[in-house]
């Protein structure tokens, strides 16, 4: 049996048994390990692969499926042959000129699609892209223009993140990267346009995964990333690198990983190193310090912290990447308290995000209601009632224009932290409001 792009793969699907996608996903990532191979399989690619969207696995894939169904070969999974997949590909007249991520056509080109995935932002740079009637009309040559429209998409989520939070924008997800990732697919340009372009994608990539990420979807974000530095290796982009790794550490310590957060964050300032941008060593330290933190490692979480004062200190400079634009001295406070929450100490996390309230722009709405939060959540452990509860407040009076799931599950650890003292009328108030805000 053969899959095509509306026919699901049921010899696929037959083969995963009665395990979960996710399930399955990992018994992938295990037997690539057994055999030397690293796919980045996750649930949505065994979607992808059952729906029949992915006709044909890469050749890493298929050694891996090989390994893990003895004697099936990729007829007997459902998938059609590699000869013919790319058969019927771009054809030969309008193909463009090779770049790293075509050596394998199909996974390769599958990270960067993905890339440009579901949701707000997708739908943002398919409308920048290529306009909102491009689903319909074929590709043909793409130049800085397009490139500059995808930059443009990534700084658009970064504004709109910065103002109203991930929730409202990710609530928006869709299904229009079509006329995205067909710039990558079908598209033709020379190596300097495709270099950028991959630059491009794997920032859209981050900013998706940022979203997830900020959204509570962790294991969504951990896939976003993970194919931002895909993309970042293809390129040879250090810059990129070092951006995917940084919000791979975030991401890993909230996720309750704090080993992998100093290994990202470790691995990033490698990558940044020879950028020459000291605040973009500074947060990278910063990151580390977050990891040391959900260790327990006190002297190595204050080494971190110094060093990212050290170089704070430093200064802005020409080589500060784009996208740290919101790292300033309240974001500096704000991840100090963080660290120091984390170790227990919340009379200095209460010091830090009070500084970091203080300090925070007005146009940074989220930033200024999740620093709030962090000082609401450690006055409370810090047993300050009154004023864990007027912090509270003024975070429920900025949730209107800010939709963060991060910042709401804050809000709920305060609460559940100030429940002792609901005879309070003022806690009692709060606690009412807290509870009237969680989504339905």
């Amino acid at each position: 049996m053969h899959s095509s792009p509306s026919t699901p793969n049921t010899a696929f699907r037959s083969l995963r048994g009665d395990r979960s996608p996710g399930e399955f996903a990992a018994a992938v990532r295990r037997a690539g390990r057994e055999i030397g191979e690293q796919v980045s399989c996750d649930a949505r690619y065994i979607g992808r692969v059952e729906s029949g969207e992915i006709r044909c696995p890469n050749y890493a894939y298929e050694r891996v499926f090989r390994h893990m169904f003895p004697g099936h070969d990729l007829a007997d999974m459902g998938f059609e042959p590699r000869e013919l997949v790319r058969g019927r590909r771009v054809p030969a007249a309008r193909a463009p000129r090779p770049i790293p991520y075509e050596t394998e056509t199909d996974e390769e080109s599958d990270v960067l699609r993905r890339a440009f995935m579901t949701g707000g932002p997708a739908a943002i740079a398919t409308t920048l892209v290529l306009g909102p009637a491009a689903a319909a009309e074929p590709v043909h040559k793409v130049g800085r223009s397009q490139v500059r429209a995808v930059r443009a998409a990534v700084r658009e989520i970064r504004l709109h993140d910065d103002r109203h939070g991930a929730g409202a924008l990710y609530r928006q997800a869709g299904h229009s990267l079509g006329a995205a990732y067909r710039l990558l697919d079908e598209g033709t340009y020379g190596q300097a346009v495709a270099d950028e372009l991959l630059g491009g994608a794997g920032e859209l990539a981050i900013s998706v995964g940022w979203l997830a990420h900020d959204s509570g979807r962790l294991a969504d974000a951990r896939s976003y990333y993970g194919e931002a530095l895909a993309t970042a290796r293809m390129a040879g982009d250090r810059a990129l690198e070092a951006h995917a790794f940084c919000n791979a550490s975030f991401l890993a310590r909230d996720a309750g990983r704090p080993r992998e957060a100093v290994r990202a964050a470790q691995a990033a300032q490698q990558a940044a190193r020879p950028l020459g941008s000291p605040r973009l060593l500074s947060l990278l330290a910063l990151r580390e310090a977050g990891g040391w933190a959900g260790l327990g490692d006190r002297p190595g979480c204050e080494r971190a912290l110094a060093r990212a004062q050290t170089l704070f200190g430093r200064g802005a400079c020409a080589a500060d990447p784009e996208w740290m634009t919101f790292y300033g001295e309240a974001e500096l406070a704000g991840l100090e308290a963080q660290s120091w929450s984390a170790l227990g100490d919340h009379r200095r996390a209460v010091e830090h995000a009070r500084r970091a309230v203080g300090l925070q722009a007005p146009h940074f709405t989220r930033n200024a209601a999740l620093y709030t939060a962090e000082l609401a959540d450690n006055l409370a452990s810090a047993r300050h009632v009154d004023e864990a509860t007027d912090a509270g407040i003024r975070v429920l009076d900025l949730l209107g224009r800010v939709q963060s799931p991060r910042v709401r599950g804050m809000l709920s650890s305060t609460a559940q932290t100030l429940q002792p003292y609901a005879r309070r009328k003022d806690v009692a108030e709060f606690l009412r409001r807290q509870a009237q805000s969680r989504p339905a």
